[in-house]
């Protein structure tokens, strides 16, 4: 699989996590719900992106929308632990640290282009929890993030570039949902989505 990706200026550096999480920025959605911005969070996402690309076997999901069974508008795949890169295990191991819990699966998701997207949508497993924690890797293309309140309204916007981390916290999962909508354009796009372990 090949795709043409606009390349950043540091985006072909060795791999480095910034394990200080210096440019955290935290928005408080309600009392109990929040979601952490690390600009750059990654150095060298570009490289990452094209490893990524040809190492996870990529596939399409049929799911049930509007009535009727259709081709999810994404491709997944599944890092294995002993499949990930020593950098991925390196963003693994950080976020574990920083929010003290185990973060134990790596999930990939690819956005080729603007027409793919992800519907509006709270983490299956994570919304029956009181606090739960989802971290995003972008890599790749820049896109459009949304949240809004569980039922409805005012969205609240991010725009994470390649390297940025989101993560999704406290009651986020059961309270608010996010996806990544369609756009008229847009560069590949690949996000890496780790999860902890839920009891």
């Amino acid at each position: 699989m090949h795709f043409s990706l606009q390349r950043t200026l540091l985006g072909g550096l060795d791999p480095f996590v910034d394990t200080s999480f210096a440019a955290l920025a935290r928005t408080e959605l309600d009392l109990e719900a929040w979601v952490d911005h690390v600009p750059g969070w990654l150095t060298g996402a570009d490289g990452l992106f094209d490893d990524l690309l040809a190492r996870i076997r990529w596939e399409g999901r049929r799911v049930h929308m509007y009535d009727k069974m259709l081709d999810e508008p994404r491709l997944h795949g599944t890092l294995a632990a002993d499949e990930a890169s020593e950098v991925v295990a390196r963003m693994r191991v950080a976020l574990s640290e920083r929010y003290e819990v185990e973060f134990t699966s790596v999930r990939a998701n690819l956005y080729r282009d603007g027409r793919d997207s992800v519907a509006w949508h709270g983490d299956r497993v994570a919304r029956d929890l009181p606090n739960a924690f989802v971290a995003i890797v972008s890599l790749g293309g820049r896109r459009r993030f949304l949240l809004r309140p569980k039922g409805g309204g005012r969205s609240v916007r991010f725009d994470p570039g390649p390297g940025d981390l989101l993560v999704m916290g406290g009651s986020c999962q059961r309270d608010w949902q996010h996806t990544v909508p369609k756009v008229a354009a847009a560069q590949p796009r690949i996000s890496l989505t780790f999860r902890h372990a839920y009891e």
